[in-house]
């Protein structure tokens, strides 16, 4: 084997880029011969180990393949002879052609090419094994792992673990890890820092979280990886206390954490509200001077969104000197979030006026705001927008326009939306589900249920609200109540304060109301402000005032500040003539100081949202709708309509 190459064909195909990266520190040799008017380029090993990586990592499938087919029209290249130092300098080369073929995605090049190699060591194994991996080919990766440890003649090392384990990242894996977990220890590499970092994120990505506790725990020695990778495991998996006790605890020790480590914390803190603990990061941040980092920006802006704290979000992000999508998303979500619907909408308008690249989250985060008041023609130019950027495959844009769609009043559309999706999640269905119910059509939501069920798609806990808040309106008591019985004996889901709410709703609307009462006392755990709520909403249908009272006091004691109980039972007294008593009952809210919450309408006119409440005065137009209103009323009047006392004063809304 050579230990110099000279090159003609390849020169065209390096891009410009790699000449400073692979001859930073000399020229490269390029010769002019004289029987031909093409520069030749003279490289060793080394430069084309490092050519053919480059080439693998940043895609340059051409410029690799070109130094293939050199060594194809020139095999003496690269085959070795019997010299040991040529013979390991040809493995380097092989190895690194098998990486770029690996990297690029090319199985059938990387197998053919393997099988030619004249000689193979643990990297080519290893390389073997990650280029299948990695692309998804799991049955095959895991193949040519068995066939390294039979042939005898190379082992798996540390790296082989690695590779194989940063692979095992859902449960179906779990008995894969708990095997390479066996050879670890039996082959002495228990003491391995990276092998044991890798072990705890497959066992917690696979779902078993004691395990990977385990590993943690029994570890000999850990760096900052192994603290971050057990700090983000536990906060991917929701255990946001445990994940800041760790945290503080690794800072009582003698490593530091990093930029990760703290981002991870800072989700524990949005996980858990915690702005306490949020803003002391904050100020550790501020002393290791890292707090202006894109992505710790970021997440102490969603911290203080999730938080409630948009003020302190908004002058993070004003005072960035660099954003990117993703600050820009999570302060819009911050804003829809947090109730400041008009400025997440005017805020998106301005990033979109700005020239600003649009993406799927952001399209996602915007149409999370739309509500009843909200227009719906910006919900169908949002959706125009994201028609044209081609965002018709993504699945969180498409459950948000179903969302917006149902919310205004489209449910139309919004099935058009669901049945064109090629490929729906369990909140698409939820989604689609959720806005039958809201429109009254329960039937169809739950036709659509088991249409979920047929397409292999398991319920959650929000399509089971969706559900029972279907058959709440249509009176399908018995259905109901099934429905609740398997949620938790079939698919093991544990009821919320909400799902108790709906069936006790679905029981008062049906005239049920003592089975009402009689659930609510027998319910597993104590009743909240929602299901005493349901039961008063129930009763105001019904015009029940005995049930009614008691279900106002229960409420009276859970939300003392409210004036629901009040306002509600006052309605039932006056249903039933019961004048002195809805009396006493305002006289007694004056009292304690409750105040009844203002009702508004509102009305969607050339793609203008107008609101009013009782007497508004504040619309630029009130004097002449006013006077339309006085018009209305003499014509009602001509044509022997008695309106007793009320005046036109008193009809507005």
């Amino acid at each position: 084997m050579k230990s110099q190459w000279i090159f003609t064909s390849l020169i065209p195909h390096i891009p410009s880029c790699f000449s400073s990266i692979l001859f930073p520190f000399k020229t490269p040799k390029l010769y002019q011969f004289p029987s031909s008017n093409l520069p030749k380029l003279v490289l060793n090993h080394l430069d084309l180990s490092l050519l053919l990586s480059l080439s693998g990592k940043q895609g340059f499938f051409l410029l690799g393949s070109s130094i293939h087919a050199s060594f194809i029209k020139n095999p003496e290249n690269i085959y070795p002879i019997e010299d040991f130092k040529d013979s390991n300098n040809a493995l380097v080369v092989w190895n690194s052609l098998l990486g770029m073929y690996s990297r690029c995605g090319t199985l059938t090049d990387l197998t053919k090419l393997f099988d030619e190699m004249p000689m193979r060591d643990t990297i080519s194994w290893n390389t073997m094994v990650s280029g299948f991996l990695r692309n998804g080919k799991f049955d095959e990766g895991f193949a040519y792992f068995k066939q390294m440890r039979k042939s005898g003649i190379c082992w798996f090392d540390q790296a082989t673990l690695t590779t194989i384990l940063s692979a095992c990242d859902r449960g179906k894996f779990y008995h894969v890890v708990k095997m390479m977990h066996g050879l670890v220890f039996s082959n002495g590499y228990e003491k391995e820092i990276s092998v044991g970092n890798s072990l705890i994120t497959s066992y917690f990505r696979c779902g078993c979280l004691s395990s990977g506790r385990q590993v943690f725990d029994e570890m000999f020695e850990r760096n900052v990886i192994t603290w971050t990778a057990m700090i983000s495991s536990l906060v991917q998996n929701e255990l946001y206390e445990e994940s800041l006790e760790l945290f503080n605890q690794m800072r009582s020790g003698p490593v530091c954490p990093n930029s990760l480590t703290y981002l991870s914390s800072l989700m524990a803190c949005s996980g858990l509200q915690a702005l306490t603990g949020g803003r002391q990061i904050h100020s550790l941040l501020w002393k290791l001077g890292i707090q202006s980092e894109v992505c710790i920006e970021s997440s102490l802006m969603d911290m203080y969104s999730k938080c409630g704290q948009v003020n302190d979000a908004w002058k993070i992000f004003e005072s960035a000197q660099d954003l990117d999508e993703v600050s820009m998303t999570v302060i819009l979500m911050g804003l829809a979030q947090n109730g400041f619907k008009e400025e997440a909408k005017r805020f998106f308008m301005k990033l979109f006026e700005s020239g600003i690249e649009i993406d799927p989250n952001m399209l996602s985060a915007v149409l999370g705001v739309f509500s009843e008041d909200t227009s719906l023609s910006l919900g169908k130019q949002i959706h125009s927008l994201s028609i044209k950027r081609n965002f018709g495959f993504n699945s969180y844009v498409n459950n948000g326009l179903i969302n917006m769609y149902s919310k205004c009043g489209d449910l139309e559309e919004s099935a058009k939306v669901f049945s064109r999706m090629s490929q729906r999640n369990s909140i698409s269905w939820n989604s689609m589900i959720a806005a039958f119910a809201r429109h009254g059509d329960g039937c169809r939501a739950l036709q659509l249920y088991e249409e979920m069920r047929s397409d292999g798609i398991a319920p959650t806990d929000i399509t089971f609200l969706s559900l029972l808040h279907a058959c709440s309106h249509v009176g399908l008591v018995e259905k109901g109540m099934e429905l609740l019985k398997s949620m938790t004996d079939v698919y093991g889901i544990i009821p919320r304060a909400e799902h108790y709410a709906c069936v006790v709703d679905m029981l008062g609307r049906a005239g049920l109301l003592n089975e009402a009462k009689t659930f609510i006392e027998g319910l597993p755990v104590k009743a909240d402000m929602l299901v005493w709520q349901a039961l008063l909403g129930a009763c105001s249908i019904r015009g029940d005032p005995e049930i009614g009272k008691y279900a106002a006091n229960q409420l009276i004691l859970e939300t003392p500040e409210s004036p629901v109980p009040y306002v509600s039972m006052a309605n039932i007294y006056s249903s039933r003539g019961k004048w002195k008593e809805r009396a006493r009952t305002i006289k007694r809210m004056k009292e304690i100081g409750v105040s009844k919450e203002i009702g508004i309408s509102w009305i969607e006119i050339e793609k203008e949202v107008h609101s009013f409440v009782v007497q508004d005065r504040m619309h630029p137009q009130a004097e002449l709708m006013y006077g339309i209103l006085e018009e209305l009323l003499e014509l009602m009047l001509e044509e022997g309509y008695v309106p007793g006392n009320v005046t036109p004063t008193e009809c507005q809304t």
